[in-house]
């Protein structure tokens, strides 16, 4: 069936549509070992002259140069080449007239959710990393024509799709009313298995490649988080969603967002409904109650917001709201998320100076690996979530459990969302809570949001029942930082003087060519998060024109660690509010 886009709400003021003929993609999957693919794009109606480019982000706050993946970039008319020169790192310009054809490959085998792969299992694709495109046609209807699959292999998108058969040729057509709606739809393709969510209204799908899953576990745990936030937020922005995942080794961490699909990777089954119901829940905050500052969509350089404590961070609240809620959790592991939240922040030094806001916006910092270290920032989910829950219970104290932060939210989606409106960051935030709660909520914004005060854990916790509980907890460090260069080479930046990795003779600059006889991994932080005070390290380094191995010892830090606990003292209002989070629930609801 054909399925329906979110045409972005202020691209169409910054870009102008027209009624020209279809921009058409084809792209071959032949030999799909060799992880190329190649891409033809024919462009109608050219007059003289046309400018191409390729985003240089897309999925992630990160500026990633798609074009470093690009080969041998052709334009002809007909059979006959056309003029085509470079002009930057992401664009080309063609001097032409009448339909000209871009022909190129593009390389790709990285898996994930934020990421493209081609390889013999199977494809996955975000648009935006493989198709070219023309700044001032996006609003123009596309189509995209996937080619040479192999026999047993389909498709599966959140696009329309048209399946037409040949012969023995398979010809799968994925159509979109514009680029960005296109970049905003990726493709999965490969012998993955496919199912409905049972029951649940609007149409759900999902899309499985992967090893060792469940399904009775998966349909029942999506099923719950969906018909949860649908009810939540009052009905459902879409007619068909589609849930791709991956799952088991090789499948990458994590989710992305998109207006009618989520795409999905997680090692095990197990982990997926942390993800999911944060994923799903971004249907409503972040695709549709969306940030200013991110509209409209600038591929070719960074999109700076202060807004992602909330887009993020507060969509991490409802992750965790959603699974207790809908009895995925019991109340003791939101608890116990809770208290972990909080010992991460507070654990991290950067804490002390880098505001929500603030975190927000050096988001674009996050692919270098010496930003992510404790000394350096705060992540705006973790600090966003906390923000979330503390905002909650305020709102829920001051109006007697009669409204929450559920209220802002659905007020939110109402009053802006459904009006085609976006919002002024963290200005409209507040003001909806205000509105819902009455009174001001200026104080706690500039302290918490924009500033960099102490969070007040005790005092706006005891108003829900609860306590914090500090006790002190042993973890292992390196003793070192860095980060990848573009080659992909892990550099030492910093190394602390008084620990085992200096005594051992790691300096600044040393190259970390094997990790413990293997490779470095993606993210160091999250290694030794798993590792033991004491536990051995062998790295082997270039230094210079020098290999040589340093082995040491991890060292140990110890740092409070907080829980969050019911207090069974609790005055009644407080027990009501705190009743009200963990179900959802406000005191208007029993009226």
């Amino acid at each position: 069936m054909a399925r329906p886009f979110l045409i972005l709400f202020l691209s169409s003021f910054a870009l102008s549509p027209t009624t020209k003929a279809t921009i058409q993609y084809s792209v071959s999957l032949e030999h799909p070992e060799q992880h190329l693919f190649h891409v033809a794009m024919t462009i109608p109606d050219v007059k003289g002259e046309v400018t191409l480019q390729l985003a240089a982000w897309n999925a992630l706050y990160q500026i990633r140069d798609f074009s470093a993946h690009v080969q041998q970039v052709e334009a002809f008319v007909g059979t006959e080449k056309a003029p085509i020169q470079k002009l930057d790192k992401l664009t080309w310009h063609v001097q032409a007239n009448g339909t000209v054809t871009v022909r190129y490959a593009t390389y790709w085998d990285e898996a994930g959710p934020f990421a493209t792969q081609l390889n013999s299992e199977h494809a996955f694709i975000n648009p935006a990393m493989i198709l070219l495109y023309i700044q001032d046609r996006r609003l123009e209807s596309v189509s995209v024509s996937v080619n040479e699959l192999p026999p047993d292999w389909n498709v599966e998108s959140a696009a329309a799709i048209v399946r037409n058969f040949f012969g023995s040729t398979r010809a799968i057509v994925i159509q979109s009313p514009s680029y960005d709606a296109l970049a905003d739809s990726p493709i999965e393709i490969g012998k993955f298995q496919e199912f409905d969510l049972p029951g649940v209204s609007p149409h759900v799908t999902v899309v499985v490649h992967g090893e060792k899953w469940r399904k009775k576990q998966i349909e029942e745990e999506l099923k719950r988080i969906c018909e949860y936030e649908i009810k939540l937020m009052e009905g459902a922005p879409f007619d068909h969603y589609t849930f791709i995942l991956h799952i088991g080794r090789g499948a990458g961490g994590g989710g992305m967002e998109h207006s009618y699909s989520t795409a999905i990777g997680v090692p095990s089954d197990e982990y997926l409904a942390g993800v999911a119901a944060h994923e799903f829940f971004h249907l409503w905050n972040v695709k549709r109650i969306r940030p200013a500052t991110l509209e409209p969509v600038d591929y070719t350089k960074e999109q700076y917001t202060r807004a992602l404590w909330f887009a993020e961070g507060v969509t991490n609240t409802y992750g965790s709201y959603t699974l207790v809620r809908s009895g995925i959790w019991n109340k003791d592991r939101f608890y116990e998320d809770l208290g972990q939240q909080i010992t991460e922040l507070e654990s991290r030094p950067a804490n002390r100076w880098q505001s929500a806001e603030q975190s927000s916006l050096d988001a674009w910092l996050e692919k270098y690996q010496l930003y992510n270290q404790p000394d350096y920032s705060v992540s705006y989910y973790t600090k966003g979530q906390v923000l979330g829950d503390l905002l909650d219970i305020l709102i829920r104290d001051r109006t007697n459990n009669a409204k929450s932060l559920d209220d802002v939210l659905r007020a939110m989606n109402k009053d802006l969302a459904k009006q085609g409106k976006l919002y002024r960051d963290s200005l409209d935030v507040r003001l909806t809570a205000e509105k819902i709660a009455g009174g001001s909520f200026e104080d706690f914004f500039q302290m918490y949001v924009a500033g960099i005060e102490p969070f007040p854990y005790q005092q706006v916790l005891g108003l829900a029942g609860l306590e914090l509980r500090t006790t002190e907890q042993r973890r292992a460090t390196l003793g070192f930082a860095g980060e990848r260069e573009a080659s992909g080479v892990f550099i030492v930046r910093a190394v602390d003087a008084d620990g085992p990795a200096a005594t051992a003779g790691l300096r600044v600059g040393d190259a970390v060519l094997t990790w413990n006889g293997g490779e470095v991994p993606r993210r160091p932080s999250r290694w030794v998060a798993e590792q033991n005070p004491g536990d051995l390290l062998t790295l082997r380094v270039r230094r210079e024109d020098k290999e040589l191995s340093v082995e040491f010892r991890l060292g140990e830090i110890k740092e409070a660690a907080y829980e969050v606990l019911e207090d069974s003292h609790a005055a009644d209002k407080a027990r009501r509010i705190r009743e009200g989070l963990l179900r959802g629930e406000t005191a208007a609801a029993h009226r």
